[in-house]
């Protein structure tokens, strides 16, 4: 699978922090199995945010919440970043590492 970004921002060396807390604005369906589900009014924890090359969407990398949502819970894949809203920053201070191809693997 092609790399979406040569870098991420996170709020800790292994990305295993939440950043922060975002609500979806509309529906996404995932293309492939890289990226995850989003339903309007659903809860998500960010885990990163894509730092994108040029030219290219942004998207953030992160799992849903809700009791709603027990079936998808745990799992961490990405959406674009314009399909939510940010309600709640829990890490002001990030850091930049590069993405590796595993950050991309899909099975």
């Amino acid at each position: 699978m092609e790399k979406l970004a040569d870098f991420k921002i996170c709020a800790d060396k292994e990305c295993s922090y939440v950043i922060s807390v975002a609500k979806a604005l509309e529906d996404y369906v995932a293309s492939d199995c890289r990226y995850i589900n989003l339903r309007q009014g659903q809860m998500i924890y960010v885990f990163s945010k894509l730092k994108p090359a040029e030219g290219a969407g942004v998207f953030w990398s992160g799992s849903v919440y809700g009791e709603r949502y027990v079936d998808q819970m745990g799992v961490i894949g990405y959406f674009p970043s314009n399909y939510v809203n940010e309600t709640h920053v829990f890490q002001k201070k990030t850091v930049e590492i590069p993405t590796t191809d595993m950050d991309f693997f899909c099975a």
